[in-house]
């Protein structure tokens, strides 16, 4: 942006979703700062419509075709485009930050089309970075460099982005991400064989989608997030650590070769660090959630049961032989969740059938991706296996 007295342009995908609508009230906080150009969602017409009336957006998009019909007709004064494409055509619209709130794997698109024109990402939606974060992280080194064009808005890795002020890159130990446990922790893997989504559904934290909660439930969502942050980073695996903090208070922290630790904390409330992330570099004033520390509390720290939870170790292993691996975890992981939710799947199985998919990748000779195709390629094969396997074990 050259003017720093004008307001960020920000294009908003996602934005009927969770990210999408804190994001707004970050908007609505701040008038003087954020403008919102552009807004895309998938087929929730009352909400988008509701937004872009409030906040006079122009540019809409709903990947539903016959949702965006309707959406033209309840807002006639703006442009809607639809389909697959929608959100990416948004993406590369002249802004200041597109922030990525689109979940799963369909975000890569949008990521890279904004990369692509140059305008920097506010990333909610880490399966860019792991389905494909080599084509992502090339095309922000052309773009000015990922510490510049990718923002992290996850809270582990603002937490992490934050923490890193404090100190030069080679003076960093390991970055410690922080993990509740999930609905779940504690309990062995005998007591969770017959637990339903129900159950799974029940995060002690955080209010999430579905996908993203049960995710946290398996810590597959972790695994994930150390992939992530080892792109965002630049940070070795051997580096990389995850500890158990239930209170969900200290967000991530990053250790330093002196033994150093620095932490942040903050109240569990995402608009924090979507509110950084819209503003970054700069801090504004006016806080969502405060730490309160004259009242009594304690924080805990535990180390992680990868016995009980293999789904991190599954997403290790794919992050670090990097290629299709992590695309293929990532697929292969939305349809076992899909089939849980469905009463198709047991919530241990859903690491196994995951772990099953990642097998007989590594068996079918991979090739690094060179380009958005390979990585759809690989994402649809993950899925067309999954539910092959997910044939085989249904009665």
């Amino acid at each position: 942006m050259t003017d720093p007295g004008a307001r960020r342009r920000i294009v908003l995908l996602g934005s009927t979703g969770s990210i999408g609508t804190q994001a707004l009230d970050v908007v609505r906080a701040h008038p003087e700062r954020f403008e919102v150009v552009a807004l895309a969602a998938g087929r929730d017409v009352p909400t988008i419509a509701d937004q872009a009336r409030e906040f006079g957006v122009r540019h809409l998009a709903l990947a539903d075709p016959d949702a965006a019909r309707e959406l033209r007709a309840a807002v006639p004064d703006a442009g809607v485009r639809d389909g697959a494409d929608a959100a990416s055509e948004l993406a590369a619209l002249d802004a200041d930050v597109v922030l990525n709130g689109i979940t799963g794997a369909r975000g890569l698109g949008p990521t890279l089309a904004a990369l692509g024109v140059g305008t920097p990402v506010a990333l909610a939606n880490k399966e860019s970075l792991i389905v494909g974060g080599d084509l992502v992280v090339a095309a922000a080194d052309r773009a000015g460099g990922r510490e510049r064009m990718l923002i992290p808005v996850d809270s582990e890795h603002s937490a992490l982005a934050q923490c890193l002020r404090g100190g030069r890159r080679n003076e960093v130990a390991r970055l410690v991400l922080t993990a509740s446990g999930g609905p779940f922790r504690g309990r062995d893997r005998g007591s969770l064989r017959d637990v339903g989504p129900v159950d799974a559904l029940e995060h002690p934290t955080w209010s999430m989608g579905p996908v993203i909660t049960i995710n946290s439930a398996t810590l597959l969502n972790k695994g994930l997030e150390l992939i992530e942050a080892h792109e965002l980073f630049d940070i070795g695996w051997d580096r990389l650590d995850v500890v158990v903090h239930p209170q969900s208070i200290v967000h991530s922290m990053v250790e330093f070769v002196d033994g150093s630790t620095i932490a942040q904390l903050s109240p569990p409330d995402m608009r924090l660090p979507i509110q950084l992330a819209l503003g970054w570099p700069d801090r504004l004033e006016g806080a969502f959630a405060a730490m309160d520390w004259s009242r009594p509390q304690e924080l805990t720290f535990e180390p992680v049961d990868r016995d009980t939870f293999r789904a991190l170790g599954l997403a290790e292993e794919a992050g670090r032989r990097r290629g299709t691996y992590p695309a293929v975890l990532n697929a292969a992981n939305e349809e076992a969740v899909a089939a849980f939710l469905a009463g198709r799947l047991g919530f241990l199985d859903i690491a196994e059938l995951v772990g099953d998919v990642l097998a007989d990748h590594a068996s079918s000779d991979p090739v690094a991706p060179n380009e958005l195709q390979d990585v759809l390629d690989a994402d649809a094969w993950a899925r067309t296996r999954a539910h092959e396997l997910l044939d085989v074990r249904s009665p």
